[in-house]
């Protein structure tokens, strides 16, 4: 199936716009219910940001921008190929949205949240639109570029960083909502829930590999397909513009 450049660089801008959206729609949900609450504001605003979620949405939101941007300009130059570091980044974002989009309808779809406090169409945006687009993408984009099998490290630096982070954090803060002694983003990865088995961060831990391991193997996918559309089977040399 060829889907001419112009006409997938306005998906990928639009895709971007979309998401834009829904993060600003959720954020001011969240961010105006905690001022009318009188919860901690720099808390709450942080903690928005904190979720692998957002992240990995905002950065989606720069990436197709910045693809999109690129097919635009190389519109009339049917060989052109990314440049290496805008597939990388792609590689990366996709990786980390199909994972959103695999752990949120699993693990946390069935999980109620408080009335009034979830944006239902920014929720889906985020968690399904988002990643459906992301993997059409892969499948569909002209001018994907085959990468190297190194890439998939590099598409797991950032995922073991927000482990870490969140980890270190978590008990530091103080649960604007429910006043608890500390905060985690999810339920997976707070040691206090006694819904782990094991409980702790045994438990952490075993989800954290798992997840890990679905990264490292969604990276993997990415990376091959890529790898199978790169013309001729020219793995990482096809010609580059912009």
């Amino acid at each position: 199936m060829n889907i001419g450049r112009g006409v997938w660089a306005l998906v990928r801008v639009g895709t971007a716009l979309l998401i834009v959206a829904a993060v600003l729609a959720q954020a001011r949900v969240t961010i105006s219910g905690a001022a009318d609450a009188g919860r901690d504001m720099a808390t709450t605003v942080v903690n928005f940001f904190s979720f692998f979620t957002i992240l990995s949405n905002a950065a989606s939101v720069v990436v197709l921008a910045w693809a999109g941007a690129w097919l635009w300009r190389t519109r009339e130059a049917a060989e052109a190929r990314e440049p290496r570091t805008m597939a990388s980044a792609l590689a990366s974002v996709t990786a980390y949205m199909l994972v959103t989009g695999v752990v949120y309808n699993t693990l946390l779809r069935g999980i109620e949240l408080p009335q009034g406090t979830t944006v239902l169409w920014a929720n889906e945006v985020l968690h399904v639109v988002g990643p459906l687009v992301l993997l059409l993408d892969l499948l569909l984009a002209p001018g994907r570029r085959g990468m190297r099998w190194s890439a998939v490290g590099a598409v797991l630096l950032f995922p073991i960083v927000w482990v870490v982070y969140t980890l270190v954090r978590g008990p530091w803060v103080t649960n604007p909502v429910t006043g608890a002694s500390s905060w985690y983003p999810y339920p997976f990865l707070d040691p206090g829930n006694p819904a782990l088995q094991p409980g702790g961060y045994a438990g952490v831990a075993l989800y954290v590999v798992g997840i890990a391991l679905l990264i490292g193997g969604v990276a993997a996918a990415v990376v091959a397909v890529g790898r199978r559309r790169a013309v001729g089977g020219d793995v990482d040399r096809a010609v580059t513009a912009g």
